[in-house]
């Protein structure tokens, strides 16, 4: 018996053994300095497509559409509001003028710093203007606060004179590459669901853009929507992981190269497309950059002594190191093994939150309930028929909700199809009718919806009273079931 538990603690202790000894070589891996060239080019790539971005919003007029002229705010926090006045004009100039610095390696820790919370202050000013890539955006630049984007190509560099070589640990990449492989790969989780692989609602959206297409007359073929749906499919939840190895990396760029185009094509989606090319510059050897640069070929395999094969992203042993990666030190930002774990709970929180919608018992794509910050990319298409009525409880006297009197046809449009977004409106509304008559409204929504092209049904439950139901991140029960689901 005695041996027995003897045995037991062996075994035990080598398992824990094992354990730490396996998290300290990834740690020192993860840790190792490569070349910062191809990180400073994704940096350089970044400043621009946002100052791009910033141009866009300033030249088609959307500050003043989206941030200027409404006079109320689906806002994810109630508290943040845009800027009085010209304020949202001097916000902007300064996101272009922090792109301009993030691009320039120009006081970049600054930059970085300042650009997250400018940019997520924006996003977060309305659910209106949700979009995924405004989502990846905020995420992005957060990391990019993090790594050290300016260790090469930068003016910082020139202006401190510094002649070490423009090295990064190697996470700093690895969380960059990590971060554009959830998307893609959720991206393709979430078309596993049965109207997607009916080629809906993607084959009803590209007949409605043959017009405006090179594409045209093939967009309105019944077996184009399928051949999108299932290509889509498959690239979103293979190509990600092509990019990671070296041998089927050329196979991920054709692919990424031809998704992105015909998707900037087909349904002009902004930016998006062409951020996700430019991600493309992370996957190759850090110093791919840099040997381009220089006219150099990779170095090939080498062998050890004991013919094992090693990679010239692996360790190397410190003879056949570069003279430029020769002693260099373990890489730190404040306690190198704290960046690393709260790096892998980054990840882990990007792994886990696009799947909190299966917590709900309703379709997501018909009730919205976890539908955001998931990756849900062109999965539905609502036709709504929306009306709401405020009830004064002493009178009973009903009257239909004017929406052109409180929002915007963007916002009204937008709100229609999202429930959440209808009661919080409710809320709005009925804190605004307290507030002139003393009383607080009983409010009601009539609402008809088409998910991807079925049948008109109620989406909404009338009888229920939404200016007395709470915001909560639990289901609603008024929210009634997707009846074919």
């Amino acid at each position: 018996m005695a041996q027995a538990i003897d045995t037991t603690r062996t075994k035990t202790a080598v398992s824990s053994a094992d354990v730490r000894s396996l998290w300290m070589r990834w740690q020192r891996y993860l840790q190792e300095p490569v070349d910062g060239s191809s990180l400073a080019l994704f940096r350089i790539l970044f400043g621009v497509i946002m100052l791009w971005e910033v141009w866009r919003y300033v030249s088609k007029g959307w500050i003043d559409r989206y941030y200027i002229d409404p006079t109320f705010f689906f806002s994810y926090v109630p508290f943040i509001r845009p800027w009085e006045g010209e304020g949202m004009y001097w916000h902007f100039g300064l996101l272009g003028l922090l792109s301009v610095m993030m691009a320039l390696g120009l006081h970049y820790r600054i930059a970085s710093i300042l650009f997250f919370p400018a940019f997520t202050y924006v996003f977060l000013l309305d659910k209106t203007q949700y979009l995924n890539h405004f989502y990846l955006i905020s995420l992005i630049s957060l990391l990019l606060a993090i790594v050290p984007a300016h260790r090469a190509w930068s003016l910082d560099r020139l202006r401190s004179r510094d002649t070490s070589p423009g090295m990064v640990p190697r996470w700093s990449l690895a969380i960059l590459r990590a971060q554009i492989v959830v998307v893609y790969f959720y991206g393709g989780i979430a078309k596993l669901n049965p109207d997607w692989l009916q080629g809906q609602p993607i084959g009803m959206w590209l007949a409605q853009n043959s017009d405006s297409s090179i594409l045209g007359p093939l967009l309105v073929q019944k077996w184009t929507g399928l051949v999108f749906a299932y290509g889509g499919l498959v690239v979103d939840l293979s190509v990600g992981f092509l990019l990671l190895f070296r041998r089927t990396f050329w196979l991920g760029v054709i692919i990424v190269l031809m998704f992105n185009l015909i998707n900037a094509d087909v349904f002009q989606i902004g930016i998006f497309p062409f951020f996700m090319i430019g991600a493309l510059v992370l996957f190759p050897r850090p110093d791919w950059p840099r040997r381009l640069l220089d006219g150099k070929q990779p170095q090939k395999r080498v062998r050890r002594k004991n013919h094992q094969k090693t990679d010239s992203t692996a360790p190397l042993p410190e003879e056949i190191l570069p003279t430029s990666r020769r002693r260099m030190p373990v890489f730190e930002l404040g306690s190198g093994v704290l960046i690393i774990l709260v790096l892998h709970l980054y990840l882990a929180a990007n792994l886990t939150v696009p799947l909190r919608h299966w917590l709900y018992p309703s379709n997501v794509n018909w009730s919205e309930e976890g539908h955001r910050f998931s990756w849900r990319m062109k999965l539905r298409d609502k036709s709504v028929n929306l009306a709401m009525f405020a009830t004064n409880p002493q009178t009973g006297e009903r009257t239909e909700i004017d929406f052109d009197e409180w929002l915007t046809d963007r916002q009204r449009r937008k709100m229609s199809a999202r429930p959440d977004m209808i009661l919080q409106f409710a809320h709005y509304y009925a804190d605004r009718y307290e507030e002139q008559h003393g009383i607080r409204p009983i409010v009601n929504a009539r609402a008809y919806a088409s998910l991807n092209g079925r049948p008109p049904q109620v989406m909404i439950d009338f009888e229920v009273d939404l200016a007395s139901q709470p915001v909560t991140l639990g289901a609603s029960a008024w929210i009634l079931p997707l009846e074919d689901d």
